[in-house]
């Protein structure tokens, strides 16, 4: 059903491969056009391939994941003897000293403008050829919430950005204030609720209905006094109750929270609101959260230590490698401290054994094994795989480097959330991932009820909470809540799902000091505006701070 689903929604994946537009006011060039294609409205969907075709691009890979989660306590992207210090990213990323040409910096601004300039171009065409009436107004409204989408995701990294909305406008435009672009989103979503489509499941899994343009506008109020200076906690509740009223969506249950994520989720998945489908036949597949790549040298089925393997829940069922650069902190896995809850599952940490209770044992030299105690000491030696809980910069704190040998490589737990298919034949995956989910909204309405929102429908914000700790762990109901402790359980809910970012910001974590990192400069906040996007566009402004 997925690929068929990919299929329906990509098949013109060729058009799109000449996608090149590096700034808003760069024509975007392809096959498409209003005298070649389409000429009715049931060619809409390859239509409008090219949209998702960019959608797909780096929020599944490598850029958007990184951007948002090496620059929080969530992860962490040591060098290992050189590898994977990458022109210093993901130094830059963790230490909060990133540069208007760091590789993420660059990537995602330019992935962001490619989506907004191609939907651009697609509402122009499908706004000419498309026969009028009600169909046509729920295409062009689903294409217009993936550009009003890119364009939160914008706005919440980069700060000023410049509105660009009609295709074949060259003109060079300024970059706008984030209040103007707050109140462009904010119109756009509310323009396009009346035609989108109500429907879930395979007739809509991964294109926007309402409750993706719900569940946007639920996070663009929930930020709002952030973004603009004006509270929107009530708006919030009304767009979060808009979801939930609905009906149409559940919590996982405690035994197939994990599930909700693995190789094998699709439209089925009762808390995707909207996700986007990935599949390892078609390039640019799902990297599930960068812990499985080919990079990596061990295969570990599961963690003899973890809590919902011993209780039972055979999560860890097939083999797999887990990727040796990436991992967490030890501040970070410190949310995880319920033994009861099933979300400790989505971590690999202390000894390893295989599915059959032996330990997992690697041969190698001492010098293999420690390359700082042992030099020189050709001698064999084997230990059992051991992965520790400190990253430490032990062969160069400059260059960000934990070293090339066996204690370097096992230095941080590793997250495997997004559970891979080990009978892929690359590091692409067929996980899709999810944008939202009906979890996010359950938190969302609890956190604006504690931050003064009107509570609705009987439901405070500890109840609500309580509703998703209930489908998470079997350890009592709380019976008190804060701001806080909402912020404790939305980094154990969606850790690795690339929201920790937007939750440190709005919560007034980002600052703090973790890791090696002690920046404290709120300009941080925002990344700067890449060297080439000034350069191709002279009428942007630099964001202060850079």
């Amino acid at each position: 059903m997925k690929r068929s689903i990919i299929k329906y929604l990509l098949s013109s994946a060729l058009v799109a491969a000449s996608f090149a537009c590096h700034k808003l006011e760069v024509p975007v060039t392809t096959e498409l056009t209003t005298d070649t294609y389409p000429q009715d409205s049931a060619s809409f969907i390859t239509a409008s391939g090219p949209v998702y075709v960019v959608l797909r691009g780096n929020y599944g890979g490598v850029e958007w994941f990184m951007q948002q989660s090496l620059s929080t306590d969530e992860a962490i992207m040591p060098a290992r003897g050189g590898n994977w210090y990458d022109n210093a990213q993901n130094l830059q990323m963790h230490y909060h000293t990133w540069t208007r040409d760091n590789g993420y910096v660059n990537g995602n601004w330019y992935w962001l403008s490619t989506i907004i300039g191609v939907s651009n171009q697609t509402l122009d065409i499908l706004g000419t050829t498309e026969s009028d009436g009600a169909t046509k107004s729920r295409h062009l409204a689903e294409i217009k919430m993936i550009r009003a989408l890119a364009y939160f995701w914008m706005m919440d990294n980069y700060g000023r950005v410049p509105l660009d909305t009609v295709s074949g406008d060259y003109t060079p435009h300024t970059n706008v204030d984030r209040t103007v672009t707050f109140n462009w989103i904010e119109k756009e979503i509310t323009n396009a609720l009346p035609y989108l489509s109500r429907a879930t499941g395979s007739s809509t899994y991964g294109r926007a209905n309402k409750f993706m343009a719900f569940s946007l506008l639920a996070k663009l109020y929930l930020n709002a006094e952030y973004y603009t200076g004006t509270q929107r906690y009530n708006d919030a509740i009304i767009a979060c109750d808009s979801v939930i009223n609905s009906n149409l969506y559940t919590l996982a249950s405690s035994g197939s929270y994990l599930d909700m994520f693995k190789y094998n989720n699709g439209p089925s998945t009762p808390e995707f609101i909207f996700a986007i489908p990935y599949d390892p036949n078609f390039s640019n597949g799902s990297w599930p959260f960068r812990s499985v790549n080919n990079y990596s040298r061990y295969d570990v089925p599961r963690s003899m230590g973890n809590v919902a393997a011993n209780a039972g829940y055979n999560y860890f069922s097939i083999p797999f490698v887990p990727g040796a650069p990436r991992s967490t902190i030890p501040s970070f896995y410190a949310y995880f401290y319920d033994a009861n809850d099933v979300r400790n599952g989505q971590w690999l940490h202390g000894k390893q054994y295989k599915q059959d209770g032996t330990p997992i044992t690697i041969t190698t030299t001492y010098q293999g094994y420690d390359a700082i105690t042992y030099a020189g000491n050709t001698a064999s030696y084997t230990y059992q795989l051991d992965l520790t809980p400190d990253v430490i910069l032990r062969q160069s704190t400059e260059l960000f480097d934990c070293g090339n040998d066996e204690v370097a490589w096992n230095m941080g737990y590793r997250n495997i959330k997004f559970y891979p298919d080990a009978t892929s034949a690359n590091r692409n995956q067929n996980n899709d991932v999810p944008v939202f989910r009906y979890a996010d909204i359950l938190m969302m309405k609890a956190e604006a009820i504690q931050r003064g929102g009107t509570a609705t429908n009987g439901a405070s914000a500890l109840s609500l909470v309580n509703q998703v700790r209930a489908q998470r762990t079997t350890s009592a109901a709380w019976t008190n809540i804060t701001l806080d402790s909402i912020y404790n359980e939305r980094t154990r809910e969606f850790a690795m799902e690339s929201w920790h970012r937007n939750d440190m910001i709005r919560f007034g974590k980002f600052e703090n000091s973790w890791g090696f990192k002690t920046d404290n400069d709120v300009n941080h906040r925002v990344f700067p505006i890449p060297t080439n996007a000034i350069k191709l566009n002279p009428n942007l402004t630099q964001n202060p701070g850079y």
